[in-house]
């Protein structure tokens, strides 16, 4: 048995920088300098507003001159004109940028789910998986586009005010700014707890979404077991555990920003303080020391916005964490690459292959299995349940690669076949078929996709479902609902048939096709298999033996490994486990 491979680890999270953050918003840069653009000029319109008012109550007021108190008001009007106008299209400029990166995101992230192997979702829930697609993205969103806005607004609003607060008067800045490196320090290290916190937050809701995602899925479960109230419960539970956690966050907040609030208007208090001691001693004008205060007040202000636009990225640190673990993660089967052979002749060969599944890797589902299946041949897989039978069928299709041994088709390994171009020779009908909510054409076509109308008929009446569907008063545009939730389990089956139909594959997996049906549907189901199986090498897997009498072939599976191999004839005249399988079946009806 060859050494197991070892898929990539994912869950080491990948260290984010605020560099890797901004990345995310490098397409819209050009957006980004519009709106910075805007930004300045809004900034620039709002440190001259103290001016005007230094202006009106030192010189206008001080002379007496209404002509002067006339124009510095119309100046201030203007300047509010063009800061406003300023910041409209600041907004507009940035929050455009905003939605397109988390659009682009989310198509990114999902199409990095969407290439991951069938490993990867087995370890994982879908109620995660879709909070990493809208929750973390949107928790991005601001960091990239509106908080970069924000950021320089309240960068340029803070230098701008300490360089006009230095004009005004050095030794009242000087005074000021004594504040600012305990609160400095302060927000870093409050930044980094609320990063953890804000990342166990989203944990939280994470699995919180999973109950209710499990739960809404298989509402019929839930409902025919009356479980309604324990599954209210068990969401209930999981979020009272992210309300805990956000209350601790909270804690957090709310205790930095007293300590932060306190700060600065103490800073405030002390610079009123001072500066009326200048103004008393006529070393400061009362214009200068009014217009000082509404520069304090924006300086104040701006570092404040800057304090919690810190805490913002530790929040999104946490959520770029699992973002961009999700984004990196190169995945051990990759969805395309590799050799495309010109002709597929359908042979099939399975050499001393070992398997287990990777969410499981201590129990071993296949054993050395040894498996040939010439072009054209019908060979049926049976044995209990646990046996390897459906794993079989998912190696063949790459799913998952074996940890030892080898799989062939026409003599090619696998692992050297484009895999996009293997699953389009490869057609599945299961036991429960997923069709999607959509339209029963559009559930055929994706067997085929772009087949015409002509094509998706022809194909459903080989698969025995056209006079069912044209009894639907809409009929190929009948919506199946959820899952297929709208069709019986025949119907389905017959739509999964004409999918497979319609894809024309050269290798063909009936996976328990039939085991679900009643004896009607039954029937018209094997009628269109048959149909469909024609010059078709053809692996089937079931439990009901009576589906696979006619098959070229029987390999019976035990415990991973084949114990019996012959035809249905050959297997009933030998005292093994095909016969007692035969007849416990035959006893049970």
């Amino acid at each position: 048995m060859g050494a197991v491979e070892k898929a990539p680890n994912s869950r080491v999270p990948p260290k984010v920088t605020l560099g890797r953050l901004l990345s995310l918003a490098r397409p819209e840069v050009r957006t980004l300098l519009a709106g910075t653009f805007f930004l300045a000029i809004g900034s620039g319109m709002s440190l001259l507003y103290p001016q005007a008012m230094r202006l009106i109550i030192d010189e206008a007021l001080g002379a007496r001159d209404r002509a002067l108190i006339d124009r510095a008001a119309l100046g201030m009007t203007c300047i509010l004109a063009i800061q406003s106008l300023a910041v409209a299209l600041r907004y507009y400029l940035f929050s455009t940028a905003g939605e397109r990166v988390v659009t682009r995101l989310r198509q990114n992230l999902f199409a990095s789910l969407m290439s991951q192997e069938v490993a990867f979702f087995d370890e994982r829930k879908t109620g995660e998986l879709t909070n990493r697609l809208a929750s973390d993205t949107t928790v991005l969103q601001n960091t990239v586009s509106s908080n970069i806005s924000m950021v320089l607004r309240n960068a340029a609003q803070a230098l701008g005010g300490i360089g006009m607060l230095f004009y005004t008067s050095p030794v009242l800045t000087l005074v000021m700014l004594a504040v600012v490196p305990p609160v400095a320090v302060g927000a870093v290290a409050y930044g980094r707890r609320v990063r953890k916190l804000s990342k166990e937050v989203q944990d939280a809701l994470a699995a919180s979404n999973e109950v209710a995602e499990e739960s809404l899925s298989g509402v019929r479960t839930v409902r025919s077991f009356a479980a309604e109230k324990s599954e209210v419960e068990r969401y209930r539970g999981a979020m009272e555990r992210a309300l805990a956690l956000a209350r601790g966050r909270i804690r957090q907040s709310s205790t930095f920003m007293a300590v932060a609030s306190f700060g600065g208007f103490a800073a405030a208090t002390a610079v009123l303080w001072y500066g009326g001691r200048l103004v008393l001693d006529d070393k400061l004008t009362v214009g200068g020391l009014t217009s000082f205060l509404v520069y304090s007040m924006f300086v104040a202000f701006a570092l404040g916005a800057l304090t919690e636009l810190w805490a913002d990225f530790m929040r999104a640190s946490g959520a770029a964490e699992r973002v961009f673990e999700l984004l990196d993660r190169k995945p051990a089967i990759p969805i395309s690459g590799g050799e495309r052979l010109a002709s597929t002749q359908g042979s099939v060969q399975l050499q001393d292959v070992h398997f287990s599944y990777p969410a499981r890797s201590d129990v071993a589902v296949l054993q050395g299995i040894d498996l040939s299946i010439e072009p054209g041949e019908v060979v049926a897989i049976v044995g209990p349940s646990g046996a390897g039978k459906s794993t079989i069928a998912g190696l063949l299709g790459r799913l998952y690669d074996p940890q030892g041994g080898r799989i062939l088709l026409d003599g090619k390994d696998l692992k050297t076949l484009d895999p996009e171009w293997l699953r389009q020779q490869i057609g599945v009908v299961a036991q429960e078929p997923l069709l999607f909510s959509s339209s029963i054409a559009d559930n055929i076509r994706y067997g085929k996709v772009g087949a015409s109308d002509a094509e998706v008929e022809a194909a459903a009446r080989a698969a025995n479902a056209h006079d069912f569907i044209s009894r639907f008063p809409e009929g190929y545009k009948t919506l199946v609902g959820e899952r297929g939730v709208q069709l019986s389990g025949g119907q389905k089956q017959r739509v999964a048939i004409a999918r497979a139909v319609l894809k024309d594959p050269r290798l063909l997996i009936l996976d328990e096709a039939t085991s679900a049906l009643d004896a009607e549907s039954e029937h018209l189901v094997k009628d269109a298999l048959d149909r469909l199986m024609k010059g078709r090498t053809t692996l089937i897997i079931a439990h009901r033996l009576s589906t696979v009498m006619d098959a070229d072939r029987v390999m019976v599976l035990e415990g991973g490994r084949v114990v019996q191999s012959g035809s249905h004839s050959t297997l009933m005249g030998q005292d093994g486990l095909y016969r007692r399988l035969v007849e416990r079946q035959f006893v049970a009806a």
